[in-house]
Formats: C-alpha cells, structure tokens, sequence
C-alpha cells in the first residue's frame, strides 16, 4: 500500500481515520501493521448511537480475544471462506467484526514449469489503478503484560475462497488459476457496504454474507491485471516502489515498459 491517506479515505467512505501516518509499503509481511476499513457505533458502548465508518491500522495475524498472546496471529493471516463461520478462531469475528483491507495490489508466485526453473512472482492489480478492498475480519485483543492504553491490539485476517478453474474466461481468470489454488477474496463497492455495515448476525446471516462475497468475488477480478516482478521481492528486507515494476523474467537486465 502506497497511497496518501486521504486518497484511501475518499476510496474508501472512511470519515475519520485512527492512526496519523500511513507509510508505503511494497513488500507486507504478516505480524505488519495494515490499514482496514471498519464501521461501528460512534460510542462503541451505546447501540442508539450512529454508524460510522473509520480507518485503523491492525496487526496482519487474527488475534481472538481469548489467545495467549500475539503469536497466535503468525498462523491466523487468512481465513478460509469455507470454514470462517464454523472455525472457533474466526467465528465471531464473523458475525460481527468485519473489516475491508485496502491494498493497491498483492504478489503471488508462479510454480517452476520445468524442472531446475526458479519460481516467478507476479504482481496483480486492478487495471484502473484503484485499490483492491478484499474481505477481513477483526479483533481487539488485551495484552496483559500492559497497564496503558498500548494493552489493546488491533489485528486482522482477509478470507480466500477457491482460485477460478483453468481455462476460466476472461484470460485473467485462467492466468489466477495458475498462480494459487487460493485467492483473497475481492469486493465490490456495493459488496463492501453491505459487508461492513451488516451488523451482528447469526451464524445462518453470516454463511449467506460469505458466499455473497465469493459468488462476486470471479466478476470483482476481471478487472485486474497481472505481469511479473523481480524475484527480489521475496525477501522482506527490500522494499519500494521497483518491486511493482515490470520485469524480464528471460534474464535481461532491462526492465519491461
């Protein structure tokens, strides 16, 4: 993610946002701080209050209130869409903390396709440049080994459902299908208010707003666009802006244009 906040604000219909700096980030990693949409009451503890929609930064790594502590996130980054309103870590959350996770575009890494070949990471995008709002989920968690207002951790999860079959049209769907047999699940506008602003649900609701989710999920990725990007970006240690640029995967040393 590297977008001005207010940029991320007017995308997003955030009207207040929780954190003051939003660094750009080419290269997220679980257990990272990332930005995520998510609408409550005004006054969390009065229900006659308003809704409002705000921007928090949160942990990347569910952390269920009821965890031990915060390395429970390190296996907890995503949720699959099949089993999220039935697994005890995410089940809650579901059916009442939703969350929208902005980012301009992620990486995955295609399989050798011949033996003694190196793996290739290819970027994805929209092809507008607009930002892509997959589906998460959130949870305040206590840190007990703090006394202040620090003790309260934010973190969050983004759901995958099935990656498109091969073969699937339009060609960006096919090229999905041979990157991951998963894919985090997009949204579209009207999608993502329906998400964030459906309240408490039962466990029925809640199957129903999931599969809403990944029934649009194919049609939200048409939109996109893929090329790959230099294998450097499989180290976190390197970070900006030339990680999203095209690149020759041949082994020339000039870039794509």
């Amino acid at each position: 993610m590297a977008r001005a906040i207010g940029d991320l604000m007017a995308a997003s219909g955030a009207v207040n946002v929780k954190f003051e700096q939003l660094r750009p980030n080419y290269n997220v990693a679980p257990t990272t701080d990332i930005p995520v949409v998510v609408e409550h009451y005004q006054q969390p503890q009065d229900t006659t209050s308003l809704w409002e929609r705000n921007l928090y930064l949160a942990r990347w790594g569910l952390v269920p209130f009821w965890a031990k502590d915060l390395a429970f996130g390190q296996r907890a980054f995503n949720a699959r869409s099949e089993t999220v309103v039935t697994k005890p870590t995410f089940r809650a959350a579901v059916r009442s903390r939703r969350a929208a996770i902005p980012v301009d575009g992620y990486y995955e890494w295609l399989a050798p396709q011949r033996k003694g070949q190196p793996k290739q990471p290819y970027y994805i995008r929209p092809k507008d440049g607009s930002p892509i709002f997959f589906a998460g989920l959130y949870e305040w968690w206590k840190d007990p080994s703090v006394t202040d207002d620090a003790q309260w951790v934010l973190s969050t999860t983004m759901l995958t459902g099935a990656s498109p079959q091969p073969g699937a049209q339009p060609p960006i769907l096919d090229e999905l299908s041979m990157l991951h047999n998963r894919l985090p699940l997009p949204m579209s506008p009207a999608t993502m208010d329906q998400w964030l602003s459906a309240g408490d649900l039962t466990k029925d609701a809640a199957e129903d707003l999931v599969n809403t989710v990944v029934a649009e999920a194919y049609d939200v990725a048409t939109q996109w666009e893929m090329y790959p990007v230099d294998p450097a970006v499989g180290s976190v240690a390197n970070n900006g802006p030339e990680l999203i640029e095209p690149f020759d995967p041949t082994g020339c040393q000039t870039r794509l244009v």
